[in-house]
C-alpha cells in the first residue's frame, strides 16, 4: 500500500507517550518525516529509535510548551529547522489532566491548565500557520476530548480547556482556511491506561457501559483517525471535531 503521508513533514506535540507516541508512530510509517516533541528526553529518543528501526524518518525536540508565546515560538523554529525548512502537519496533543472539583481547585492548577492545554497549542498555531500558508497549505489537527460535551464529575476545568480547542478548530478553520490550511480535531473517548483523561482500566470500562463498542478504545483508534485528517483523502474535510469515542458522546444502547 503506497504510504500516504510520503514527502510531508509533521509536529506531534506531547508524542512522547500514549496517543501521541501512537500519532507519532503511525504518521512515520506512512512515510511522514516526524518530529517527536516532549519533556522527557528519555522518552522521546526511544519513541524515535523504534521509529527508526522501522525504517521511519523522525527526530526529536525537547520542549516544555508552558503556555509562554516564547516557549511555542521556540518548539515551532526547532522543529521547522530539524525538518528542513518546513512544517506540514501540527498535531496539538500534548495536555495535562489535574482533576479537582471546581471547589477545590486553586488558581495556579487553573492558570497551568490553561496555560498547556490551550494557550501553548494557540501560540504554536499562531507560529506556524502562516508558514503554511506562505508554503501553498498544510493541516493542523487539534485534541478534544469526549468529556468537553458529556458533563462529567471532577471533570471541569479540563473539560472547559477541550471545550476550547475545539472552538479554537472551527475558528482558525474560518481563519486559515482560505489560506490553505485545514483545521480539524480528535476527539478521544475513554482510551486505555494511560491517558490524558487518567482513566483507571476498570473505571473506565465502566464509563464505556450502554455505548455501541462496549469497551474503551487504543491510542491507534486515535492515531489512525488522526491520520485521515491529515491526508489528502479529508481534503474537503474543514473546521469538524471527530469523535473517535465508541459512541460515548452521541449513542444509547438500551438493552430489553
Amino acid at each position: 500500500m503506497p504510504e500516504r503521508l510520503r514527502g510531508k513533514t509533521a509536529l506531534v506535540t506531547g508524542s512522547t507517550s500514549n496517543i501521541g507516541r501512537a500519532i507519532a508512530e503511525v504518521f512515520a510509517a506512512e512515510g511522514a518525516h516526524v518530529v517527536v516533541s516532549g519533556r522527557n528526553t528519555q522518552r522521546g529518543v526511544a519513541v524515535v529509535t523504534g521509529i527508526r528501526a522501522l525504517g521511519g524518518r523522525a527526530d526529536f525536540v525537547t520542549a516544555d510548551l508552558d503556555g509562554s508565546a516564547k516557549a511555542s515560538s521556540a518548539l515551532a523554529e526547532e522543529a521547522t529547522a530539524a525538518l528542513g525548512g518546513r512544517i506540514d502537519i501540527l498535531v496539538n496533543n500534548a495536555g495535562v489532566y489535574p482533576s479537582p472539583g471546581t471547589t477545590d481547585t486553586d488558581e495556579k492548577t487553573f492558570d497551568h491548565v490553561y496555560a498547556v492545554n490551550v494557550k501553548a497549542p494557540f501560540f504554536l498555531t499562531a507560529s506556524i500557520a502562516p508558514a503554511m500558508a506562505a508554503a501553498g497549505g498544510g493541516t493542523i489537527i487539534n485534541l478534544g476530548s469526549w468529556i468537553a460535551r458529556l458533563g462529567v464529575p471532577a471533570g471541569a476545568l479540563y473539560s472547559s480547556t477541550k471545550g476550547a480547542m475545539e472552538t479554537l478548530t472551527r475558528a482558525w478553520s474560518a481563519e486559515f482556511g482560505p489560506q490553505g490550511v485545514r483545521v480539524n480535531a480528535v476527539s478521544p473517548g475513554v482510551i486505555l491506561p494511560p491517558s490524558p483523561e487518567g482513566t483507571a482500566p476498570h473505571r473506565g470500562q465502566v464509563m464505556m457501559h450502554g455505548t455501541p463498542a462496549g469497551t474503551v478504545g487504543t491510542p491507534a483508534a486515535i492515531a489512525h483517525a488522526a491520520l485521515w485528517l491529515a491526508d489528502d483523502e479529508a481534503s474537503f474535510v474543514h473546521g469538524t471535531v471527530v469523535d473517535v469515542d465508541g459512541g460515548r458522546t452521541g449513542v444509547a444502547v438500551i438493552s430489553a
